[in-house]
């Protein structure tokens, strides 16, 4: 079930944004799967299957990342997740890289929840120790042509209210999809947008622990 064409990695560093530079600069990075459609030209029921059978590849995508990344897990501050769909599939084929993609991230940069619970539909079991990454992965997908670019959304690991981190990284692969092909995308970074300024919750005020302040 699992056909990859493609995979490509991209990793930038912002230096400057006006203003003072930074005393570290900024790298966001992204990392992209092609892959074959099995649905792609027909309508089709039960597509849970495919899911479960992506879990390995957001795990080696996740790493793959953070590797070209060449940063630590404990300062990856950002994630988020994208999909797009060629042509002749529809818009819930994108949607089966939620899971597999957004925990794969999640369970690198150290959640202690149940994946296997969430995926069935239930709700986040936690093990009593806050752990990482506790809030949910920002995503976005498409139906679209080949070479079509996509705004992937980013949003701070542990607190979605972080204002400071409210981002994006365009990505798009040249080529594709084909019209019975999909991208799968993950996308992490090291912080906030560089020179944040526009107030709300610090990222040293988050508390709670429940992944949203």
């Amino acid at each position: 079930m699992i056909e990859i064409r493609r995979v490509m990695t991209q990793v930038e560093e912002i230096r400057h944004e006006f203003g003072p530079a930074p005393d570290v600069p900024l790298l966001r990075g992204a990392v992209a799967a092609v892959l074959r459609n099995p649905f792609a030209g027909r309508y089709e029921a039960d597509i849970l299957p495919m899911m479960e059978a992506l879990n390995p590849v957001g795990v080696d995508m996740a790493h793959r990342l953070r590797a070209a990344m060449g940063i630590a897990v404990e300062r990856i501050e950002c994630y988020g997740k994208g999909s797009i769909v060629g042509s002749s599939g529809e818009l819930e084929h994108g949607a089966l890289w939620h899971v597999p993609g957004g925990y794969a991230m999640r369970e690198l940069l150290g959640w202690k929840g149940d994946r296997a619970a969430y995926a069935k539909g239930e709700a986040e079991k936690k093990t009593g120790q806050p752990g990482n990454a506790l809030a949910i992965v920002p995503s976005t997908k498409k139906v679209g042509p080949p070479g079509v670019a996509l705004d992937v959304p980013l949003t701070h690991i542990n607190a979605a209210y972080v204002r400071s981190h409210f981002d994006a990284m365009e990505v798009r692969v040249p080529g594709a999809p084909a019209a019975d092909e999909l991208v799968f995308i993950l996308a992490m970074s090291s912080g906030s947008r560089i020179h944040a300024r526009v107030g709300g919750l610090a990222a040293n005020a988050i508390k709670n622990w429940d992944g949203l302040r």
